[in-house]
């Protein structure tokens, strides 16, 4: 059996990373979200919302001790050192975890969609640190990724671009990664692209095991 293939799938945000994962888990791969884990660990009970918790104080807090995403949210996109202290917090676990599921499941045979918006800025671009076998970006035009940015958090168009250039530029990811995917029009021409692309690379990857 060919260990399974390992994608790590990142782009800016509003450029629809999470479509693209969503299309690729339809055509059967496992897809483990950082995000999905982020916020799971932002939950009463974690080491991780204690250590959030005591850091941000009691302003980020809903009724019943629950984390306000939207609170942090504005603190950290509007403070630099903020942002980077969070993700101090926030990285290591996060890191761990998908690096032990990445590993459970490719030795399974899986094929694996490692979802991190940040791949990049985390340091993990190296491929071997959590196991992948390529990098995939998805990007937008600017237009299009300001737009949506601001429909998806109902944003002004400052804020919104305050958001997206908190993040690392988009041309730079797309200069580092191993396929880019352009997400500029309807869906259905993205699920037409994202499987093609699967096909190919899965079998150049079988091709690479086997060689």
């Amino acid at each position: 059996m060919s260990p399974g293939f390992v994608i790590g799938l990142t782009g800016g945000i509003g450029t629809g990373k999470t479509t693209v994962a969503r299309i690729l888990a339809d055509l059967g791969c496992a897809v483990i979200s950082s995000d999905r884990i982020g916020h799971q660990l932002l939950e009463p009970g974690n080491e991780v919302y204690e250590k959030v918790k005591a850091e941000f104080g009691p302003g980020i807090l809903r009724p019943g001790g629950r984390i306000d995403r939207a609170a942090l949210g504005k603190i950290v996109f509007h403070h630099p050192g903020r942002r980077q202290r969070l993700n101090q917090l926030t990285h290591p676990e996060i890191i761990a975890r998908v690096k032990a599921e990445t590993r459970r499941l490719k030795a399974a045979g899986r094929d694996v969609v490692v979802e991190i918006p940040l791949l990049f800025e985390a340091g993990l671009a190296g491929k071997t640190e959590i196991g992948l076998d390529e990098i995939w970006v998805v990007a937008a035009a600017p237009e299009i990724q300001l737009a949506r940015v601001m429909a998806r958090g109902g944003l002004g168009v400052e804020e919104a671009k305050r958001r997206i250039e908190a993040q690392m530029p988009l041309a730079e990811k797309i200069a580092r990664a191993d396929v880019v995917i352009y997400n500029n029009g309807e869906e259905g021409e993205l699920k037409e692209e994202v499987a093609k692309l699967l096909a190919a690379r899965k079998r150049a990857h079988i091709s690479r095991f086997e060689a």
